[in-house]
Parts: C-alpha cells; sequence; structure tokens
C-alpha cells in the first residue's frame, strides 16, 4: 500500500467535497435551463456543454476520496481516472475556444456562425480522445500530488512532466490567453457600439443595445474565469517542472481553484439567466409603453427568451444568440 502524506489526504479531501458541491451547481444550472426551455438558443447551448463537461470533469474528481489509502489494487482505476481528467479537461477548453469564436464573430465580425454547431460538438468530443491516448500509451498516468493525472513512475517521471506541459500547460494558457484576449476586445467593440447609439438613440430602442450588452457579458466570461481558474494549475506545473519536490502550499491553491472550474461554470450559466431574464422583463415593460412596444414584442418572443435580436438594428446577424 501506499502510504500518502497528510497533505495528500487533505488534497484528495479538498476534491472530493470541493467537486461535489461544484457537480451539484451543474445540476442546478442545466436544471433551470431546460425548465426555462432555453436549450432552443444556440448560444445557451453552447453554455449547457461547458456545464455538462464541468460536471463529469466534477463527477470524476469527487472519486479521488477513494485513492486517500491508495493501493496497488487501484492503479488501474486510477489510470481510468487520470485519462478521463485529461480528456474532460481538453473537452472544455475546446468548448470554450468555439464559445469565443462564436460570441467574436457575432459581437464584432457581425457573422452568423449557428450552421457550425455540429463542427463545436465534434471536434469538442473526439480531438480530447487522441491527446488524452498518448500518456495512456507512455503509461504516464499515476497518482500524484494533485491525484490521479500524467505522472509516471521514478523511471519516466521526466516524460511524463514533459507531456504534461506539451499536453495540457502550454496549449492551455496559450489557447486561454487568447481566448480571454479575444473576450475583451469583443465587449470593448460592443461597448462602443452601444455608446455611440445611444448618444443618437434615447428611445427604448437605443436602450435595447445595453440591455443586450449586458445579457453578453455573463457568457464572455466564460473564457476569462476558466483562464483565472488554470493560471495555479499552470504554475504548478512549471514548478513540478524544475524540482520533483511538491510544495504543499501550491498543491493546497492548486487542488481549490481546479475544484472550481465546474462551480464557475454552473454559476455563470446561472448568471446569465437571471440577467437576461431580468432585462427581458424591464426592457418589455418599458416597450409596451411607446409606440415602439409593437415591433419590440415580435422581437420578443416569450418571457424567457434572450432578447438580443434587437441587435440586428445595426447589422448584428439575426437568431445567433
Amino acid at each position: 500500500m501506499m502510504n500518502l502524506s497528510s497533505s495528500d489526504d487533505t488534497v484528495a479531501i479538498v476534491f472530493s467535497v470541493l467537486n461535489g458541491a461544484s457537480s451539484l451547481v451543474c445540476v442546478l444550472a442545466s436544471t433551470v435551463l431546460f425548465a426555462l426551455k432555453l436549450h432552443t438558443k444556440l448560444v445557451y447551448r453552447l453554455a449547457l456543454y461547458q456545464v455538462l463537461i464541468g460536471l463529469v470533469f466534477a463527477a470524476v474528481e469527487t472519486f479521488e476520496i477513494i485513492f486517500v489509502d491508495y493501493d496497488e489494487l487501484y492503479k488501474r482505476l486510477c489510470t481510468v481516472v487520470g485519462w478521463l481528467v485529461v480528456y474532460t479537461q481538453w473537452v472544455k477548453l475546446l468548448f470554450t475556444v468555439w464559445v469565443t469564436v462564436h460570441l467574436f464573430c457575432f459581437g464584432v465580425l457581425q457573422k452568423n456562425l449557428k450552421k457550425f454547431e455540429v463542427l463545436y460538438v465534434v471536434t469538442s468530443l473526439f480531438v480530447p480522445l487522441l491527446i488524452a491516448s498518448i500518456p495512456l500509451i507512455t503509461g504516464s498516468y499515476g497518482y500524484s500530488s494533485l491525484g490521479c493525472y500524467i505522472h509516471g513512475t521514478n523511471a519516466t517521471y521526466a516524460i511524463a512532466a514533459i507531456e504534461a506541459i506539451s499536453l495540457w500547460n502550454v496549449p492551455a494558457l496559450a489557447i486561454l490567453l487568447a481566448a480571454s484576449t479575444a473576450m475583451v476586445v469583443m465587449v470593448i467593440k460592443l461597448a462602443q457600439r452601444v455608446y455611440l447609439r445611444r448618444q443618437f438613440d434615447t428611445t427604448v430602442d437605443g436602450d435595447q443595445y445595453w440591455a443586450a450588452l449586458k445579457q453578453l457579458l455573463p457568457l464572455a466570461a466564460f473564457p476569462i474565469l476558466f483562464f483565472v481558474f488554470v493560471i495555479p494549475s499552470l504554475v504548478y506545473g512549471a514548478y513540478l517542472f524544475n524540482t520533483s519536490a511538491p510544495s504543499e502550499a501550491l498543491t493546497l491553491a492548486t487542488s481549490v481553484f481546479i475544484s472550481l472550474w465546474s462551480m464557475a461554470s454552473g454559476i455563470t450559466l446561472l448568471v446569465h439567466i437571471a440577467v437576461a431574464r431580468l432585462y427581458g422583463k424591464r426592457h418589455r415593460s418599458k416597450a409596451t409603453n411607446t409606440k415602439y412596444s409593437s415591433s419590440y414584442t415580435a422581437v420578443g418572443e416569450t418571457e424567457s427568451s434572450v432578447h438580443v435580436d434587437s441587435f440586428t438594428k445595426y447589422s448584428l446577424p439575426d437568431d445567433s444568440i
């Protein structure tokens, strides 16, 4: 039997407790989305995909508790868990990329990419299969200070470290940095348009653009928050590459941030739904008291819909969100 240190025990418990809570948040967010029938909107589905894969990731990490008393009997199971962790990481990363691409094209390039949804899903689910299988072939999955992951034995530790950095740390850093930058550019660009529009249009019609921008902000938060929560694990990976002695403080901090990935996705979706409904109601109420009420109601559809089609007033693509 492998004797784990007290810090390893603490990390396993943190993983299990926080990821268990994250699972509940993801279930709640998914339930609310389906209850309000918001899955008919493409961007809601893109957000839902992230929440669902977050739920899978959290469920997998919850099982880390069984490895507190690690035994050779658990070696194969640990390999499976390690493979699932890498796979779900990449699925979430690619769905984050597609959310970024879709929102950037929608808000900045004024392109409707709705027809590419199947491509979003297929690439996000199948490309990670290949990536996660590389450490499986080289036998690099094992129990590390952060649970079952790419670790290897003493003899293969150097190879496993290189695999971990090349298969996750470096690409994740580059992709999430680019995605976060794209979202910041999109928000600034839309804010400029909203500002200019409201300078020349003080009616409800002009105010709708501001409401629509606020509805987009929670979605733009997906790649930015993912980037924030992944930074500690990237730093920790670089630290371990230079030393084989894990830092208890970095290990614990990293385990907390990793465990909050899924919870952040669920909370982001809930915030988006709440904001969309709040401003949908508010601007419908204003519209009914003005001469614009009939045209706005035609766009509104239902109380729970996201009234972002008003963006089309200045050439944003119709029904892309």
